[in-house]
C-alpha cells in the first residue's frame, strides 16, 4: 500500500507523456524548411521538445497528485506530518541525471551552430546593405563593380555568404523559412552563411526596432533553380544606380558593400 501513490502517479504520468508527445510535435512551431541551417535548427527543436515533454509531464503529474492527495483536510491544521529523512541516493540520481541531460543536450546545440556556420568552399558571397527602411543586395560583377538589387535572389543548394552593413542604425535581417538572423550594425560587418533548399519566395525582415517605418522594411527573397539564377543575375547591369537611392555622403566608404566613393544616383530614396 506504501507504493500505491507512486505507482498511481507513474501510471498517470505515463499516459500524460504518450499524450504529450504526438500533441507537442504535431504543433507547427516554425514555417517549412528553406534551408539547410532551418532543417537542423528544427532537428535540435524536436530533439528539445521530446527531452522536455516527459519532464514536464512528471513534475507536474508529482505536483498536482500531491495537492490532491496529500492536501490538508479541515481539522489538521496544526497537525504535524511523519518526519522525513534525506535519501542521499536519490539526491545523487536527481543531480547527476540532469547535469547529464543539459551537457548532451548544449553538446548538441553547439555542433548544431557549428554545422550552420561552418564555411562551404566556393560559397557565393552577397552583400547586403540596410537603411532606413529598405534592404539592398549586392553580386559580385565584372571589374569589381557589383550587380545591386532591391530583391534577394538565390539559387538552391548553393552556399551563400551573406555580408550585412548598416549605413545608419542597427537594423536585422531575418527569414523566417531560413530560420538564421543575425543584426547589422553601423561600423562592422557581420556574415551570416545560408544554404537555400527550397524554391519560393520569402520575406525578409528587419527584427530591430530601427525608426518609424520599422514595420514596412522587407524584401522579397527569391529562391530559384540555378539556370534560373544565372539568367537573372546575367540581365543584371553592374552600371545600374543604387536601388535605394545614394546613400548620405558621411557613409559613402569603401568598405560600404554596394557604394563606392564618389557614388552616384538615383532611385528611391532612404524611405
Amino acid at each position: 500500500m506504501r507504493n500505491r501513490p507512486l505507482l498511481q502517479m507513474a501510471v498517470i504520468g505515463a499516459i500524460g507523456i504518450i499524450i504529450g508527445i504526438p500533441v507537442a510535435l504535431a504543433i507547427p512551431w516554425f514555417p517549412a524548411d528553406g534551408s539547410t541551417q532551418a532543417h537542423n535548427i528544427h532537428t535540435l527543436y524536436t530533439v528539445l521538445l521530446i527531452v522536455s515533454v516527459p519532464i514536464f509531464v512528471l513534475v507536474e503529474t508529482v505536483v498536482l497528485y500531491s495537492v490532491w492527495k496529500f492536501r490538508m483536510k479541515p481539522g489538521e491544521e496544526e497537525k504535524d506530518g511523519p518526519p522525513i529523512h534525506g535519501n542521499t541516493r536519490l539526491e545523487v540520481v536527481w543531480t547527476a541525471l540532469p547535469a547529464i541531460l543539459i551537457v548532451g543536450l548544449c553538446g548538441y546545440a553547439y555542433s548544431v551552430l557549428r554545422s550552420n556556420e561552418k564555411t562551404h568552399p566556393g560559397a557565393m558571397v552577397v552583400n547586403v546593405t540596410e537603411r532606413q527602411f529598405a534592404f539592398q543586395f549586392g553580386y559580385p560583377g565584372p571589374g569589381g563593380k557589383e550587380r545591386l538589387s532591391p530583391d534577394l535572389f538565390l539559387p538552391r543548394g548553393q552556399p551563400v555568404v551573406l555580408h550585412l552593413r548598416s549605413v545608419d542604425v542597427v537594423h536585422s535581417f531575418f527569414v523566417p523559412e531560413f530560420s538564421v538572423k543575425i543584426d547589422a550594425v553601423p561600423g562592422i560587418t557581420t556574415t551570416l552563411r545560408i544554404t537555400p533548399t527550397r524554391l519560393g519566395s520569402y520575406p525578409a525582415e528587419c527584427t530591430e526596432l530601427c525608426g518609424a517605418g520599422h514595420s514596412l522594411m522587407r524584401a522579397p527573397v527569391r529562391v530559384v533553380t540555378p539556370d534560373a539564377f544565372r539568367t537573372w543575375l546575367a540581365h543584371q547591369s553592374p552600371k545600374a544606380p543604387p536601388p535605394i537611392g545614394t546613400p548620405p555622403p558621411d557613409v559613402l566608404n569603401s568598405g560600404e558593400p554596394g557604394y563606392a566613393s564618389g557614388t552616384s544616383g538615383s532611385g528611391g530614396g532612404s524611405g
